[in-house]
């Protein structure tokens, strides 16, 4: 769209036009390199996000911009074309803040879509399509949902972002691993990694700026981002490699900025410090409630490490995952949730995935297994709040899984009380291989599990007043572009089923 024609959009609707009435910055190259978002939305609003940058990889990471604030102007529209604009604003993009902007909008019609786009000095952005949720006591329209985790720039193409922004989806839901902290030399992909990360591991906040900026240069991830709302929470690369408290607060301190900085979030999670408030909810009418959580900065330490094996070292009933308050945030949300759906967003497995078919249980220790206390008493939680559905929502595994949740994983009859859905990755651990299901030995000793898939992918989510259908999405190859996104396996939870189902 020209200079003329965004400034006409403006008249048309009776707005006055965007033209600075602040003194004009000094002159810089095309700053809208890393693209625009939205996210966080609700029945009145949304979060718009950019960021200037007209050299992203500076080594300051500071983008290349003048020290001097930039007003930035942005406008919402109710057409693609941005001749019937609704809201409008400035807002200074500072250098304290790397040049970003975070605009809550509000005051819109709840449940229908709107187009975005900024101006800073004489440079237009691209258009951005958000979404505002749909009111509160109505019988929503479905709800289409991708989720997505583990982008590992160095071990893929973004391909599976381009798939999720060509099928336009009502939310995305990023469920940690945005970007990976590793330096070039780190975290190789099976064959080699296909691209590099141009610098050592992100330790300082400059290194984090410039990780961030650099995945956002990809073409895909921002057609992603510019495509519908999304939501987004971190787990462990954005800050260090299965990281818990016991990291320094310094690294955490910067690695938290960087991310609020880059991310369309609200000002409740601007991080001012070696915390970030990220666990948040969520409502899409009354069809489903999204309740999403951290499980990162509130966990008790690792008692065996982070990785598959068995641990008998005592652990008391009173271990967390997600920290006392959170986890009773939690229950108190599903106690008083009356949508037909409660999603569970969050980032590690949940349910039991016990490696040895034998007596003894080798399980991940990072994920919900080495925190069994804590599982326990969420899922009895939800069956005494008389949730009527519970789906959680899981990425870091780097494949796709699904599987029932059951109360006791020991009991093969033990009823299903959920359903865990596991996004593969978008590109970590490169192009992924065919398996066999019917021969899977993780399948055969969890008896719960019902699907693992182990190609690169995404998740697409339809919710309905009468099921949640899950598609898991594949791609066969990341090690170079332009791979088809195909429909690997769909399974089905009916509303107040029994148990996931297949579906032909």
């Amino acid at each position: 769209m020209s200079r003329r024609s965004f400034l006409a959009a403006g008249l048309y609707s009776g707005v006055p036009s965007l033209i600075p009435s602040l003194t004009p910055p000094a002159s810089f190259g095309e700053p809208f390199t890393l693209g625009v978002a939205s996210g966080d939305p609700d029945p009145g609003g949304f979060v718009l996000w950019t960021r200037l940058a007209p050299a992203p990889l500076a080594e300051d990471g500071l983008g290349g911009m003048p020290e001097a604030p930039v007003p930035v102007h942005w406008q919402v529209s109710t057409d693609p074309a941005g001749k019937n604009v609704v809201r409008r604003g400035t807002q200074e993009a500072v250098r304290e803040w790397a040049h970003t902007v975070h605009v809550e909008v509000t005051g819109l019609r709840p449940g229908r879509p709107y187009w975005y786009r900024f101006k800073a000095g004489t440079h237009l952005s691209p258009t951005g399509r958000a979404l505002t949720t749909p009111a509160p006591g109505t019988t929503a329209r479905p709800l289409r949902m991708a989720v997505c985790s583990c982008a590992n720039y160095q071990h893929g193409y973004f391909t599976a972002y381009a798939a999720i922004a060509s099928e336009r989806p009502d939310l995305v839901l990023n469920l940690g691993d945005y970007i990976y902290e590793q330096g070039s030399d780190q975290q190789l992909a099976p064959g080699g990694n296909v691209r590099d990360h141009q610098g050592a591991q992100a330790v300082t906040l400059a290194d984090y700026r410039r990780r961030h900026a650099l995945y956002k240069t990809d073409p895909d991830l921002r057609a992603a981002h510019a495509a519908a709302p999304w939501v987004v929470v971190l787990d462990d690369h954005e800050v260090l490699n299965n990281w818990t408290s016991l990291i320094p607060a310094e690294r955490r301190r910067a690695a938290f900025r960087a991310y609020y900085e880059h991310m369309p979030l609200r000002s409740g999670a601007r991080a001012g410090g070696a915390a970030v408030q990220l666990y948040r909810r969520l409502r899409w009418g009354d069809l489903a409630a999204l309740h999403v959580l951290d499980t990162r900065q509130y966990r008790d330490p690792h008692l065996c490490g982070a990785g598959f094996r068995s641990c008998t070292l005592p652990a008391g009933p009173s271990r967390t995952m997600l920290g006392l308050d959170q986890e009773q945030w939690l229950l108190d949300g599903l106690s008083r949730s009356r949508a037909r759906w409660d999603l569970i967003g969050q980032q590690v497995f949940f349910g039991q995935r016990d490696r040895d078919p034998g007596i003894e249980r080798l399980v991940r220790q990072d994920a919900w297994d080495g925190y069994t206390a804590a599982r326990q008493r969420v899922t009895e939680g939800w069956i005494q709040a008389k949730a009527r559905n519970v789906a959680v929502l899981t990425g870091d595994v780097h494949a796709h899984w699904a599987g029932n949740l059951v109360l006791d994983y020991d009991d093969p009859a033990s009823r299903p009380i959920g359903a865990e859905f596991a996004v593969t990755s978008i590109t970590s651990g490169g192009d992924g291989h065919d398996l066999d299901q019917a021969a899977d030995p993780l399948l055969a000793a969890n008896p719960h599990l019902k699907l693992h898939l182990r190609h690169r992918g995404y998740l697409m989510l339809q919710v309905t007043p009468s099921a949640l259908t899950a598609d898991f999405k594949i791609l066969r190859y990341v090690s170079r572009p332009g791979a088809p996104a195909e429909k690997g396996a769909t399974l089905v939870l009916p509303d107040r089923g029994q148990g996931l189902t297949s579906s032909t």
